[in-house]
C-alpha cells in the first residue's frame, strides 16, 4: 500500500455519495479496520437488479492488513452484506449482543457460522485491535444497541457516529449520552465522520414516544382488521404497535421472515420481555376482525414481502379488504417510491384505508435533523467534519452546516483515500477501485458485466430464440422454431413468419459455410436479427440453437 504505512486515513468503499451499501475502512500505519458491511437496493434506475453489495475487491486484495470488521448496528444497509462478502475478508467481526444475534442467523443461513470469529462486545464497551483503540458509545437509533465508534490512534481520535439521533424518550435503550460526547470533545476529536441522511431537514427528527402515543390513539379507534408495516429491526416500534393492539383488545400476529428473525434476536437479548408472544401466521385468520392486528414486512414495497402479497391477494394465510386499515409506520427510502405506491394502490383497490406518515404521525426518523447535528457539533467540537451516509446533496448541506459550527469540512466520495494525519489539513492522496455487485441468488455479478447487461437489454428489448435442425450438408430439416417471449402474443403469426425467413436465409447460404457449425450459427444469428428488425423497430437479444441431425 506504499504511502499508507505511516498515516491515518479514511477510505469509504460504499455509502458516501449514496444511501445504503455502507462499507468504510480506516487505515492506520498500514493496518486496516472495516466498519459496517451493508446492502443497497437497485430501484427504478436499475430494474435488472434487486439487491446490491459494495465491490469488496480492493479490501479482499489487502485482507492480510485487515484486523477486523466492526458493525455499528443491525440495519440491513450496515450488516446485510456480511454473509455475502465475509469469505473474501476472513477477518474477525465485532458487534454488540443484538447485532451478534441477528448476524448469527444470517451466517447460519449462509453456512458460515462455524467459520466466522464473531466477538460480542458489550454496549459502551472498549477494546484494542492494534493499532486501533476502540470504544462503543451507545446512541439512539431506530434499532436496539446502535453504537457510535470511537477510534483512538497515535495520530488522533476519530468519531465514527454511525446512524444516530437525539431522542429524550427512545423507548428501547437509553437516550444518546450527550455527556459522553462532551467528554470526547474535551479529549480532542481530530475528525467526526457523521450521518448526513437528514442534513436537509430543519428542526428535530421527533421522538419514538410521540409515535407510540399516536399509534395507540389511532389503533384504538379502528374497526375491522388492522395491519401495520414497519422496519423489522425497529424493535421499539414493534413493541409500541403490540402494546397499542393490546390496549385496543387485539391480538398480534407477525408476518414475514425478517420480522420473525428480528423478534427472535430481540427476545434472545432481553427486549420485548413485556410483550406477549405473537400469534403464528396460520392462526391469525381465525380471529374476529376487530380482535386482530398484524405486523408485517414490506414497508418499502418489496416484491416478495408479506404486505406485497396481501396487496395482490396472494398471501396464503391472510386477506384484507373493505373496512380494514393498513398503516405504513415507516419512511420511503429514496428509490422505493414507485414500488411502495404500487402496494398502496393495490390495498386501496381492495377497499383498505391506507395511512402513512404523510398524513398521520405514525413514524419518526432514526437520523438527526439539523438541530440535532448542530447539538452534536457543539458537544464534540471536531477539528474536521467528514459527511457520509447520504447522496451528494445531503453531503454538501451537511458540510455547510459543519462549517457554520466551526469545523473544517471535506466532501469525499466512495474510493477516495482521505489522509487525516499527519498534515495541516485532510487531503485526498489517492483513489482505490470501488463498485457495486448484484446479488443473484448465491452469485455476485458486476453491475457493468455481461450477465446484467444482457438482462437489462432483454428487459427492454425482449429476446428471440430460434431452434433450427440441419443435416450434414446444412439443409434445414423440418420447420425452424422461433420463440419471442415479451415481443409477441402466443397466437401471433410473426414468430412463424420469422422462422420461415430464417429457413430461407439458411438455404441461400454458401455450402462451405453450412458445414461449419460456428460459422453457420453466427450467420443464422445475423439473419434472425434482420428478420426480426423487419417486423419490429427493436434490437432484441437473439440466440440460435443449431441442431445437427
Amino acid at each position: 500500500m506504499g504511502s499508507g504505512q505511516n498515516d491515518l486515513a479514511f477510505i469509504p468503499l460504499g455509502g458516501t455519495g449514496e444511501i445504503g451499501l455502507n462499507l468504510n475502512v480506516y487505515r492506520c500505519d498500514g493496518a486496516l479496520l472495516a466498519v459496517d458491511c451493508g446492502i443497497g437496493f437497485g430501484g427504478p434506475a436499475l430494474p435488472e437488479v434487486d439487491v446490491m453489495v459494495p465491490d469488496p475487491a480492493w479490501l479482499s486484495e489487502n485482507r492480510e492488513d485487515l484486523v477486523g470488521l466492526v458493525i455499528t448496528h443491525a440495519h440491513e444497509d450496515h450488516v446485510g452484506a456480511v454473509a455475502h462478502l465475509w469469505r473474501q475478508f476472513r477477518c474477525p467481526i465485532f458487534a454488540t449482543p443484538f447485532v451478534a444475534a441477528v448476524l448469527r442467523r444470517k451466517l447460519g443461513e449462509a453456512g458460515l457460522l462455524g467459520e466466522v470469529k464473531l466477538h460480542t462486545i458489550k454496549r459502551n464497551g472498549r477494546w484494542k485491535l492494534d493499532p486501533f483503540d476502540l470504544e462503543f458509545l451507545e446512541v439512539t437509533h431506530s434499532v436496539p444497541e446502535a453504537q457510535a465508534l470511537v477510534i483512538r490512534t497515535r495520530h488522533g481520535l476519530i468519531l465514527h457516529t454511525g446512524d444516530w439521533k437525539l431522542d429524550p424518550e427512545p423507548l428501547t435503550g437509553p437516550p444518546t449520552d450527550e455527556e459522553a460526547f462532551r467528554r470526547l470533545g474535551d479529549e480532542g476529536v481530530l475528525a467526526m465522520v457523521c450521518d448526513s441522511t437528514n442534513a436537509m431537514v430543519e428542526g428535530h427528527s421527533g421522538s419514538e414516544a410521540e409515535v407510540k402515543r399516536n399509534l395507540a390513539g389511532i389503533i384504538k379507534g379502528l374497526k375491522g382488521r388492522v395491519a401495520v408495516t414497519c422496519f423489522a429491526t425497529n424493535i421499539a416500534r414493534v413493541s409500541s404497535i403490540a402494546k397499542a393492539a393490546e390496549a385496543a383488545g387485539r391480538q398480534v400476529a407477525i408476518f414475514g421472515r425478517s420480522l420473525r428473525n428480528a423478534e427472535a434476536a430481540a427476545r434472545e437479548c432481553g427486549y420485548l420481555s413485556d410483550v406477549a408472544p405473537f400469534l403464528p401466521e396460520e392462526e391469525a385468520g381465525y380471529l374476529p376482525d376487530d380482535n386482530l392486528l398484524i405486523i408485517c414486512t414490506g414497508s418499502q414495497g418489496e416484491d416478495r414481502s408479506a404486505m406485497a402479497k396481501i396487496a395482490s391477494d396472494t398471501h396464503p394465510q391472510i386477506a384484507l379488504g373493505d373496512g380494514d386499515t393498513v398503516i405504513f409506520s415507516s419512511r420511503r427510502i429514496p428509490g422505493n417510491e414507485k414500488a411502495i405506491q404500487i402496494v398502496q394502490d393495490g390495498l386501496a383497490r381492495r377497499g383498505c384505508r391506507v395511512m402513512t406518515d404523510e398524513d398521520h404521525m405514525v413514524h419518526c426518523s432514526g437520523h438527526p435533523a439539523r438541530d440535532e447535528l448542530k447539538r452534536l457539533y457543539a458537544l464534540v467540537r471536531p477539528r474536521y467534519a467528514v459527511p457520509v451516509h447520504g447522496e451528494w446533496r445531503h453531503l454538501t448541506e451537511h458540510a455547510a452546516l459543519a462549517r457554520e459550527c466551526g469545523a473544517q469540512s471535506v466532501i469525499i466520495e466512495d474510493g477516495d483515500v482521505l489522509r487525516l494525519a499527519p498534515g495541516n489539513r485532510p487531503n485526498v492522496v489517492e483513489g482505490v477501485p470501488v463498485g457495486k455487485l448484484a446479488i443473484d441468488v448465491d452469485r455476485l455479478l458486476p453491475l457493468d458485466g455481461g450477465v446484467l447487461a444482457a438482462r437489462k437489454k432483454m428487459l427492454f428489448n425482449g429476446v428471440v430464440v430460434a431452434s433450427v435442425a440441419v443435416d450434414a450438408g446444412g439443409r434445414v430439416v423440418g420447420r425452424a422454431q422461433v420463440s419471442a417471449p415479451g415481443l409477441f402474443e402466443p397466437q401471433d403469426a410473426e414468430p412463424g413468419q420469422i422462422a420461415d425467413d430464417l429457413a430461407r436465409s439458411v438455404a441461400e447460404m454458401p455450402a462451405g459455410l453450412k458445414r461449419d457449425d460456428d460459422g453457420l450459427r453466427e450467420a443464422m444469428r445475423a439473419a434472425l436479427r434482420k428478420a426480426v428488425s423487419r417486423r419490429l423497430r427493436k434490437r432484441p437479444t437473439v440466440e440460435v440453437h443449431l441442431l445437427r441431425v
